[in-house]
């Protein structure tokens, strides 16, 4: 039984079986494995025994090996971005793909001996579970910047009819259930019928949720904004080669054949097209120190088109930064002429900055762009203007995975753009994992979202996950479609988010405290 384990055969199921759930995410997206995985961490939290120091640190132990399994498993991919330049950055190699699982799987120890301190015998012990790891995700997604990537709301993300419920409750709801549900298979082995009619009963939750997603999307249908077309270009670049300085006038000359080019939805290709998009960094210098780049873009842009792209820019820092360079997107008019800019607010630990900059630097590490001294980052998200098109919020690479906080102060815009660059990861599940979180914010904001990727996933998605059109990982070519409206009504999950977490952490939190609560009152 799992529960008498102890030692390495406890270790190892906990790692297995959090390895295990790892394929409930992008691309697997086998979300009833965690219909086992969470009913044998149960079970392991079970067999915790003795004085409350001693349990507490075993369900942590618990916790912390299933943790390493899931993270070990799902986040493996972000390893490549250390072999782009190997020679300078495979040293690295370890540490991020052992270090980084190790670290994170502290939040899931921390969530396991919240659980067990208020576990019990009773069939409520799910809602202390629930509770635990429910509350030790969303720490994960804010403590030290942040990290919420494979909550395990998302092993819902590609299934368009159960993803409908993080309009209401997001993802961090998705969490909540997504754990409460798929533990439920633990009561089975209740002596009696209970624990069947509990299994039952969270089935036939999901099968309610999934018909009331079925009749939202049957209802909600989704009009276009009149006179935009839009283009995103997918240039299919592989790291080592977008940031190649000598290729620059060829990368450029390229992006703009392609951008160019005749297709069915646009038979007169540029000249149909109102908006054109390119994904994040798409240039490998400053834009301003080469005139011969607006030039070139003058010369295939319609008057009509006015393009939108990722790039770095170069400016005074900001009050308490060091860095003049900026992760940007910046829009142009036909002539090339740079009409607005907005900055990177959420810049990447070790990719873009390093914690402690200048010390680290003079050890003679790098980040992974190695940019001297990093990039600097905006102030807060502000919305982005662009002629002809209704006001976007701008987010470049992971800005997009942080529920609640996609969308700037002020008017509310009326669509989410997102420039990515994945190349860095190549064919691995990481962007296919990008992807589905970036979906996840359009049904959690109700805003349709398009997004420009370099090797994918490139995506044109209306405000309740519906893709209009995409381009997918490692292909060469462009999105076209029009630009969806957003819903006329917000969301509950954007305006109420942190409220109706909130509200489902403290039933969950009462409802386990019921059989503690029981056991004092006999004691005494």
């Amino acid at each position: 039984m799992l529960r008498f384990l102890t030692g390495w055969r406890r270790r190892g199921v906990a790692w297995t079986a959090g390895a295990a759930g790892a394929l409930a995410m992008p691309p697997f997206d086998l979300w009833p494995v965690l219909a086992l995985s969470f009913p044998v961490l149960v079970l392991l939290l079970d067999g915790c025994r003795g004085d409350l120091r001693t349990r507490l640190l075993s369900a942590a132990g618990v916790g912390w090996w299933f943790g390493f399994g899931y993270f070990l498993a799902s986040l493996w991919w972000i390893g490549a971005a250390f072999l782009v330049e190997a020679d300078v950055f495979g040293w690295l190699l370890p540490f991020a793909v052992v270090a980084m699982p190790a670290g994170l799987a502290l939040f899931t120890a921390f969530g396991t001996a919240v659980a067990r301190l208020l576990w019990s015998k009773s069939g409520l012990r799910l809602f202390a579970l629930t509770f635990g790891l429910t509350l030790a995700e969303w720490l994960r997604g804010h403590v030290l910047t942040g990290f919420p990537w494979n909550t395990y709301g998302y092993a819902f993300s590609d299934d368009l009819l159960l993803m409908q419920a993080a309009s209401v409750v997001g993802v961090w709801g998705l969490t909540f259930f997504c754990v409460l549900l798929l533990s439920t298979p633990a009561l089975l082995l209740v002596p009696g019928r209970r624990g069947l009619a509990v299994v039952a009963a969270a089935g036939l939750l999901l099968a309610g949720t999934a018909a009331w997603g079925s009749w939202r999307l049957a209802t909600t249908p989704v009009e276009t904004v009149p006179g935009v077309a839009l283009r995103v270009m997918q240039p299919n670049l592989s790291q080592d080669k977008k940031f190649a300085y000598d290729r620059r006038e060829q990368i450029v000359k390229d992006y703009l054949a392609l951008s160019a080019r005749k297709s069915d939805t646009y038979p007169a290709g540029l000249a149909d097209v109102t908006a054109l998009i390119w994904p994040e960094s798409s240039f490998p210098f400053i834009y301003e120190r080469e005139p011969w780049a607006a030039e070139a873009i003058a010369a295939v842009l319609p008057p009509n088109v006015t393009l939108v792209t990722g790039a770095v820019r170069y400016d005074l820092p900001p009050p308490g930064q060091r860095s003049p360079f900026f992760n940007s997107i910046r829009v142009m008019d036909h002539r090339g002429r740079v009409l607005e800019n907005t900055d990177k607010v959420h810049l990447v630990p070790f990719g873009e900055y390093l914690p402690f900059q200048a010390e680290l630097e003079a050890l003679g590490l790098e980040q992974l762009t190695r940019v001297r001294g990093g990039f600097s980052s905006g102030p807060e998200l502000v919305p982005l203007r662009i002629p002809g098109l209704p006001l976007a919020a701008p987010l470049v690479c992971y800005e997009i995975i942080f529920p609640g906080k996609v969308v700037p102060r002020g008017p509310r815009p009326d669509w989410m753009l997102n420039l990515t660059n994945d190349a860095w990861f190549g064919l691995t599940p990481g962007p296919y994992q990008h992807f589905a979180q970036a979906r996840m914010r359009a049904v959690e904001e109700g805003l349709p979202l398009v997004r420009a990727a370099n090797t994918g996933i490139s995506a044109i998605i209306d405000p309740v996950g519906r893709i209009v059109a995409s381009l997918g990982l490692g292909r060469e070519g462009l999105v076209d479609g029009p630009l969806p409206k957003a819903l006329e009504t917000v969301s509950l999950a954007a305006k109420l988010g942190g409220i109706i977490l909130f509200a489902l952490l403290a039933a969950a939190l009462i409802l386990a405290a019921i059989p503690l609560c029981g056991c004092i009152t006999r004691k005494g």
